[in-house]
């Protein structure tokens, strides 16, 4: 079974290409390379229904965050503005970064 992988990681900033939040700016607080889903900050918010536990006593609609398809987000350049395709990029001591395509700026720090 071959290994999937990401054009996102956990920490970058991306924006939304398809879908109801199409647009939308946020951060990767996770991803799941096994289901090709990331979860956004602030993207497809969804309400979920809980009963009262000993941690949320009053229960009650709580908003929160849902995965997204990783086709559905590509990566931001602050330089450029907008979301970018990824190229990679050999540096003067060898090691090979996620560059903008387009601007060259780096991803990786």
């Amino acid at each position: 079974m071959a290994k999937n992988k990401l054009h996102v990681r956990k920490g970058d900033n991306v924006v939304v290409i398809a879908g109801k939040d199409k647009g939308k700016r946020g951060k990767i607080l996770q991803a799941f390379p096994k289901d090709l889903r990331v979860i956004v900050e602030g993207v497809n918010i969804v309400k979920r229904h809980t009963r009262p536990t000993q941690n949320l006593p009053q229960g009650g609609i709580i908003e929160r965050e849902a995965a997204i398809h990783v086709s559905n987000v590509m990566p931001y350049c602050s330089k450029c503005g907008k979301g970018v395709r990824i190229s990679k990029k050999q540096l003067a001591d060898g090691k090979v970064v996620r560059a903008c395509h387009k601007c060259g700026e780096v991803f990786d720090k």
